[in-house]
């Protein structure tokens, strides 16, 4: 019996040594020859992540049988609902730069040791991110972070995921000039009454504090209006994503029914061209004259000068530690912990991306309202099915002043949309205390326009002036 047992422990010993040595050899730590994106690539190809976070994943043999493989396909479906990962390794791949918002993704699941999930890891063990593995990535995304913006952060902020919104801009002035005129000029519209401004006023943070934004007749349309500052730092425009650029973005409420309802640019040229003086003045700037394209060019100079540098939040960023609170730095660690500065990033701390809304809980089952055209989002668009009720993240900067909140504008005040955020799209439930830490930072975000510290004094009622019966 004691042979035996004896035996039993040498083989024990034996195929736990076979076991090191196999895990070992295939968690090796790609080699420091190689360039660091092909290094970063290598790592989680051998991670097996497009096994999940693909459009076409390459399944395993055991996704095929019955019980493993509803396990397996479902993990697919959330994994790939939750993140693509296809367009990351393009980027590593192509050499291309990598978007801010996957560079937080991939720190943050590094940083939580998060993936691979145990049960894959179990089958899987080459997808191990081990302590070496783990380095290369956490310096690559430093790297990558640092080269990504123009301005250098203290070494102590450079890891951010977060930056600071540049303290000027360059624009043609006189441009922009004209752009401030068309901005807020009603002529835009059918009946002279609504112009840019009228949804987007800079008195109020760029926004009209309406749940829906009101245009002629004062028709109201199906989706709550963004704030119009630091738009020039969103990847696109719009919720859903139409509009690649600001010009093509200024193009579209003037020929909206809802919003200013004109007919044609030609319409809206004809009036302009009857005002002798800012024709000539318009003239002077685009030699061709008065186009649509010549228009919505001045507009997006215009808008190109809506920043509002130099929050509290950015100068404790750029060193000054004595910037923000004890209080206000525990709500962006929370703000960090809890997985949203994986969205809200850069600039803008958001407007990188397409995001679901109703991660990890559905929203719109417990919204309790009629699903309308614009809750598809992105889907409107693509016509992809993954795209339904995904949206461009929406950028954080101002935003204790552009309530009401999300696409719907159901969130009136913003300890409401922090803590509804835990819950849909980080699967969280706040306390109270952890709420009010969030919303102190972000309180922070409010920066100046032209030197002058944004307000707004907008009353809380006027988001029920009959948007709520839309």
């Amino acid at each position: 019996m004691k042979k035996l047992l004896k035996f039993a422990a040498v083989g024990l010993l034996v195929a736990a040594a076979a076991m090191i040595v196999v895990y070992r050899a295939v968690n090796q730590v790609p080699s420091a020859d190689l360039p660091e994106n092909e290094r970063v690539a290598m790592i989680f190809q051998e991670g097996g992540c497009l096994s999940c976070h693909s459009e076409d994943p390459v399944l395993p043999f055991y996704a095929k049988l019955p019980v493993a493989g509803k396990v397996v396909m479902k993990d697919v479906d959330s994994g790939y609902r939750a993140y693509d990962m296809r367009p990351f390794m393009d980027a590593l791949e192509s050499g291309t730069e990598v978007n801010a918002v996957d560079l937080a993704k991939v720190e943050k699941v590094i940083l939580d040791g998060r993936m691979p999930m145990p049960k894959y890891y179990l089958v899987h063990w080459g997808s191990s991110i081990t302590k070496g593995k783990r380095a290369v990535v956490l310096d690559w995304v430093l790297d990558e972070r640092v080269a990504m913006y123009s301005e250098t952060l203290p070494q102590e902020r450079a890891g951010e995921p977060v930056r600071p919104i540049d303290l000027d801009v360059e624009v043609d002035e006189a441009k922009a000039a004209l752009g401030f005129t068309l901005f807020h000029d009603p002529r835009l519209s059918v009946d002279n009454t609504v112009s840019c401004a009228t949804c987007h006023a800079l008195e109020t943070a760029g926004v009209d504090n309406h749940q829906y934004s009101h245009g002629v007749d004062d028709q109201v349309g199906g989706v709550n209006a963004p704030t119009v500052y630091n738009a020039v730092y969103n990847f696109v425009q719009f919720w859903d994503g139409r509009a690649k650029t600001l010009a093509d973005q200024a193009a579209g409420p003037p020929l909206n029914p809802i919003e200013m309802a004109s007919t044609s640019f030609d319409e809206i040229i004809a009036k302009l061209q009857a005002d002798k003086a800012f024709a000539k003045a318009f003239n002077a700037v685009y030699p061709d004259g008065l186009t649509e394209a010549n228009i919505t060019d001045a507009i997006e100079e215009f808008e190109r000068t809506l920043i509002t540098p130099n929050s509290r939040f950015d100068k404790w960023l750029r060193g000054d530690s004595e910037a923000i609170t004890a209080e206000e730095l525990a709500g962006y660690d929370l703000f960090k912990k809890y997985d949203c500065a994986t969205c809200h990033v850069g600039q803008n701390l958001g407007g990188q991306s397409y995001e679901l809304m109703g991660l990890r809980r559905h929203y719109f089952a417990d919204r309790g309202l009629e699903l309308t055209h614009e809750d598809n989002g992105r889907y409107k668009e693509t016509q992809a099915e993954r795209d339904r009720h995904r949206f461009k993240v929406p950028g954080l900067r101002n935003v204790e002043h552009t309530w009401p909140y999300y696409h719907d504008g159901t969130r009136e005040t913003l300890e409401d949309a922090v803590r509804d955020m835990g819950i849909y799209q980080s699967g969280v439930e706040l306390t109270s205390a952890e709420v009010g830490q969030i919303t102190s930072f972000l309180k922070t975000l409010t920066g100046e326009y032209q030197g002058v510290l944004l307000t707004n004094d907008t009353p809380r009622d006027v988001i029920h002036d009959h948007d709520h019966d839309h």
